[in-house]
């Protein structure tokens, strides 16, 4: 296993070059085929989130590797490698593997504990292996990240350390408006969700949850706008015949041409597109405050709640010198979280995330060596097979039962005397490094490099056939 992240992220780069570095979602792609028609990566995955980019890859030369991938996101990110290197961090084996798996448990976040980042992670997984850039390697590790932070997530009260981009956000708002529960701070609101994406989607159910009153979604695809507002209007039911009572807020989809009306009647804007450009100015803001009070104006009040949550930023950050205008974006959220209080479980959590990292390290380890033995012991049936005809040459008066009695104590000879070194390589292998022995059985009983490729080959096909 030769493991290698390289990346940034709000820890390690400020939000003005997070906000540059931020790709596409059609850019991903391109990464992963261009790493990967580069040498020396094998296989490639990428994880990009509104605060952080992080390129992994199974590589066979560490100093090349390093530069290969900073190059990459270099090129992708539209970022000079010189401006982008001395925000670049490096994480190689275990520690890579301890890197995923804390991001995976939400240590990493801005917010600790937050769980939007495992479908962050299951969506990674999902473009490697739809490109097939991500292989054995890159499946296992995401994989088991998923499963490192599920349970992270079940055996601790991590989730009681942090929560959400979007409930945090939300909470930035009502705090500053004096609320001392966001449910308070939305009750009877307004509200406009610009996007249909993953992180829209959970904007609208947590306002939806608050209480506000309406939901306006826009999206460039309208479809999409419409799907997320049926949506919730199906849990609107939903949850009004559960409980008896009235029914929540009322859903509409809107054409992002209309936008700039909706935020007239709104109280309260969640943003989060995957635009390349600003989607609110400063300009339309006060145009859009300046018709909230006129006699017509159905909106509760003059203010008007901003929480950007896209990367690049969709609403202009002159926002804030607006009047009557209050904006939270993902820089206010940096700083708000760098004070945030831990919980007592994050400790637990890092125990965890240490066991899970010997545990892989361990199963890959004994997985490189398992072609060797398989290779050994296919050798090892040849040989019988071979001094079987051999003796049929010799002995040909051996009746058929005779035959299989000699062929079958050969055989459990044999058995008997791979068994206790190819169960105690085993148990060596997966052991810090182990990964040596894997080169001297080899060396030992003479097998062929190309027998053992095969049968890695092999079981990596079958490996891939399962996931299928």
């Amino acid at each position: 296993m030769s493991l290698l992240v390289v990346g940034l992220s709000h820890r390690s780069a400020p939000v003005s070059v997070l906000e540059r570095a931020a790709l596409a979602p059609e850019a991903r792609g391109k990464l992963l085929q261009d790493a990967l028609a580069a040498e020396p990566a094998a296989e490639a995955a990428v994880l990009s989130t509104c605060n952080r980019i992080e390129l992994y890859a199974d590589v066979d030369k560490f100093h090349a590797g390093v530069a290969e991938l900073s190059t990459q996101l270099a090129v992708h990110s539209g970022v000079e490698l010189d401006e982008l290197t001395p925000y670049l961090y490096v994480h190689y084996e275990d520690r890579a593997v301890h890197h995923l798996f804390s991001v995976a448990c939400g240590l990493d976040s801005m917010v600790v504990g937050e769980g939007q980042i495992l479908g962050q992670i299951k969506d990674a997984l999902a473009l490697g292996q739809e490109l097939h850039t991500a292989g054995r390697l890159l499946n296992d590790l995401f994989q088991q990240a998923l499963r490192v932070g599920k349970r992270a997530h079940s055996e601790t009260g991590i989730d009681r350390a942090g929560q959400s981009l979007v409930t945090f956000g939300l909470a930035e708002l009502a705090t500053a408006e004096g609320a001392a529960q966001v449910t308070d701070w939305a009750a009877g609101k307004r509200a406009l969700v610009i996007g249909a994406g993953s992180m829209s989607s959970l904007a609208a159910a947590t306002l939806a949850r608050a209480g506000v009153r309406e939901i306006a979604v826009a999206n460039r695809t309208l479809e999409r706008a419409e799907r997320l507002a049926a949506g919730l209007a199906e849990q609107r039911t939903a949850a009004a015949a559960a409980a008896g009572s009235t029914a929540g807020p009322a859903a509409r989809a809107v054409p992002m041409e209309s936008v700039l009306g909706e935020l007239a009647l709104a109280d309260v804007v969640v943003s989060c597109t995957g635009a390349t450009g600003l989607v609110l100015t400063a300009d339309d803001l006060q145009d859009a405050l300046a018709a909230r009070t006129g006699p017509a104006s159905p909106a509760a009040g003059p203010g008007l709640r901003l929480l950007d949550l896209a990367m690049p930023r969709d609403i202009d950050p002159a926002a804030h010198r607006v009047r009557g205008v209050r904006l939270v974006d993902i820089e206010t959220l940096a700083e708000a979280s760098a004070d945030a209080p831990m919980a007592a479980d994050v400790d637990r959590v890092r125990t965890i995330v240490s066991e899970e990292v010997a545990a892989f390290g361990a199963a890959q380890r004994a997985a490189h060596i398992t072609p060797t033995v398989v290779a050994l012991r296919t050798m090892a049936a040849d040989v019988v097979r071979s001094e079987m005809a051999r003796l049929n040459g010799r002995l040909p008066g051996l009746d058929d039962k005779e035959r299989a009695e000699i062929t079958q104590t050969v055989r459990r000879v044999v058995d008997k005397l791979l068994h206790a070194p190819t169960v105690r390589v085993k148990q060596l292998a997966g052991e810090p490094g182990g990964a040596g022995y894997a080169d001297a059985l080899r060396e030992l009983f003479d097998l062929d490099p190309k027998a053992v490729a095969a049968v890695s080959r092999a079981d990596s096909g079958d490996s891939e056939r399962e996931r299928a």
